[in-house]
């Protein structure tokens, strides 16, 4: 009788270790086309997130550019340009993941990338004649309040006629931001673009982000 207890409790030992066994397989890491696990950069080249745009054409304001990957920040402030910097603000420029995947990979922006670009005012304190300002951490330029949200997107297809096929975008320069903007003339962004920016209409130059995943 005993014997046959001990043979018994053995075999429900094994059934339970084969089970465990059998859970354990069934909890492997997903495959590459699971969610995007595992994806390499190059799986991930060739699946942009396009911007959304509506009938009449406007684009509607990305969700949540501020946890895009940031690129980069050029500041260019009224008191080092005689008052008059066409571009006083700090410029915080952000790039869509799924562009900045692929950029890593192939070296080329995709079409349907996206960057954003929200201005900052240069904060206001004790500021010297240069626009600098004491702070806790030192003499320098600092940032202020947002003023103003733009967009630029590549889409060959949507605009052909646009130099790369690039066109931008303005959501106002106070907040809230507008919810849509349309495509601003060619040349008030495009020719200054075509003319000095590094990389495919993109001033790589002062993103060094940008610069360090560009395949080498």
């Amino acid at each position: 009788m005993r014997d046959a207890l001990i043979k018994k409790s053995h075999g429900i030992l094994l059934l339970f270790a084969s089970s465990l066994a059998m859970a354990a397989c069934s909890q492997e890491s997903p495959t590459s086309d699971e969610g995007g696990v595992g994806m390499t950069a190059e799986d991930k080249s060739s699946e942009i997130v396009h911007a959304s745009f509506n009938e009449d054409g406007s684009v509607n304001q990305p969700d949540g550019w501020r946890e895009w990957v940031f690129v980069g920040a050029p500041l260019t402030p009224n008191a080092l340009n005689g008052g008059e910097a066409p571009f006083p603000e700090f410029h915080n420029v952000y790039i869509e993941p799924s562009a900045y995947a692929a950029y890593s990979a192939t070296g080329e922006f995709p079409e349907g990338t996206q960057i954003a670009k929200e201005l900052t005012t240069v904060r206001e304190n004790n500021n010297a004649e240069n626009g600098s300002s004491q702070e806790v951490s030192g003499v320098g330029y600092f940032q202020g309040e947002f003023s103003g949200l733009e967009l630029t997107v590549k889409d060959n297809q949507r605009f052909k006629d646009e130099p790369g096929g690039w066109a931008y975008f303005s959501f106002g320069h106070s907040t809230p931001y507008g919810k849509t903007a349309t495509a601003m003339p060619t040349d008030s962004c495009n020719a200054c673009h075509a003319a000095s920016a590094d990389d495919d209409f993109v001033f790589t130059q002062f993103y060094p982000v940008l610069r360090d995943a560009k395949p080498k």
